[in-house]
C-alpha cells in the first residue's frame, strides 16, 4: 500500500528530502511523474497500465497539506527498511492508506520502473 499523509500534518517539511521517489510535494504544488525518477515522454504505470506524460505538470493532491503521490509511492521498499516519511514525522501523520494495496513484488517493480539503473 501506499503511504499518506493525513490533515495532523504540520507542515514541517521534514518528510519530502527522505523520499528515494520524490513522491512527497508541499501542499497545493503541482507534481509531475518525472520529479527524482527516471521517467520522460509518455509511460505506462505499471499498476494501472494508464498512459502518462511524466513531464507533465500536475493537480494537487492535497491543497493545505504536504501530500504524497501513490503512483510514485513505494513504502521504500527496495531502498530502507520501513517507509522514510513516517520515521522521520515528529506528529505521525505518516500512514498506510487503507484505500491503496500493494504487494512488496509490486512495490518493487513501481520502484524498478522509476529508476532505471
Amino acid at each position: 500500500m501506499a503511504i499518506i499523509i493525513t490533515d495532523e500534518c504540520i507542515n514541517c517539511g521534514a518528510c519530502e528530502p527522505e523520499c528515494p521517489n520524490n513522491a512527497i510535494y508541499e501542499g497545493g504544488a503541482e507534481w509531475r511523474y518525472s520529479d527524482g525518477t527516471s521517467l520522460t515522454g509518455m509511460v505506462t504505470l505499471p499498476n494501472s497500465g494508464k498512459q502518462v506524460d511524466a513531464d507533465a505538470d500536475l493537480e494537487p493532491v492535497d491543497m493545505d497539506v504536504y501530500f504524497i503521490s501513490p503512483d510514485k509511492c513505494t513504502e521504500c521498499v527496495g531502498f530502507h527498511e520501513e517507509p522514510q516519511c513516517a520515521a522521520v514525522c515528529p506528529v505521525d501523520c505518516c500512514v498506510d492508506d487503507e484505500d491503496v494495496r500493494e504487494t512488496e513484488d509490486e512495490l518493487l517493480a513501481k520502484k524498478d520502473f522509476m529508476h532505471l539503473d
